[in-house]
């Protein structure tokens, strides 16, 4: 608690880590209410242990290493002053909008240095959380939040398989107009975007398994944002036929082939 901010990202990284391999969830809720019990020596050091133990605790829960819950039920069995204070801060950093997305960054390092899982799991919940609020202002500042400019094809690839499953027009719409304005911004690249895309291309085989109007709905989608004028020809060109593992030929000049005999 008392090093810098790099060392106490790698610690939580590490945290992480360890979860499900070595450590289970018991283990390392132990730890944090034996740490809590000690905050009155802690501080004596580290004047805002309380604070950096909060971060800690919220992040751990952030990251799927301690339940929800553990905030709450230790608020009720502490009674210690600073031990109160670090649990306050936890469920602060919790509570606030978009706060399991903005916990990635928690201690003010790029989150270049997490592991792949966990971000993967910010950009879901960031894009959750952006279907459910509809705020886009807020939605790229997340994305941009994480700082892993190299990983952004992970956001489209969620987008658009999370656009697949909910078979919704009101979401496609919605995921249309984030991806426009992310690559409008040049927030998302184009090589990101495609390679968004190809990988989701790659993968409907197996998609298409758990939603069996798939291909109907990523024909659509991919022509809605083809309007919207953000996808490469690249995209257009590779976008598989429904049902089979056809592709569009290059000479269709970039036209979605007529499924009326598939």
């Amino acid at each position: 608690m008392d090093h810098k901010p790099s060392h106490r990202e790698m610690t939580s990284v590490l945290i992480s880590d360890l979860y499900g391999r070595i450590v289970t969830q018991k283990d390392i809720g132990r730890a944090f209410e034996v740490l809590l019990k000690n905050l009155p020596d802690l501080v004596l050091d580290t004047p805002d242990a309380a604070t950096v133990l909060g971060n800690f605790i919220a992040r751990a829960v952030a990251d799927d290493c301690l339940p929800p819950k553990f905030v709450q039920i230790c608020k009720e069995k502490v009674d210690c002053d600073h031990a109160r204070q670090a649990l306050s801060r936890a469920d602060t950093l919790l509570s606030m909008k978009h706060g399991l997305v903005r916990l990635d960054n928690v201690w003010g390092v790029g989150g270049g240095l997490r592991p792949v899982k966990y971000l993967t799991r910010q950009m879901t919940l960031l894009l959750q959380e952006y279907l459910s609020s509809g705020d886009l202002q807020e939605a790229t500042r997340c994305l941009l939040d994480l700082e892993v400019p190299h990983f952004h094809h992970e956001l489209v690839y969620e987008a658009v398989v999370m656009t697949i499953e909910a078979i919704s027009g009101h979401t496609e719409e919605m995921m249309c107009k984030l991806l426009k304005s992310l690559c409008a911004a040049i927030i998302i690249t184009p090589d990101m975007m495609e390679r968004g895309f190809l990988r989701v291309y790659e993968d409907m085989p197996d998609i298409c398994l758990d939603v069996p109007l798939a291909y109907t709905v990523l024909e659509r989608f991919v022509e809605r944002c083809q309007k919207g004028g953000f996808l490469t020809d690249e995209v257009i060109r590779k976008m598989p036929s429904r049902g089979r593992k056809r592709f569009v030929s290059e000479g269709d000049g970039g036209r979605v082939k007529s499924h009326d005999f598939v």
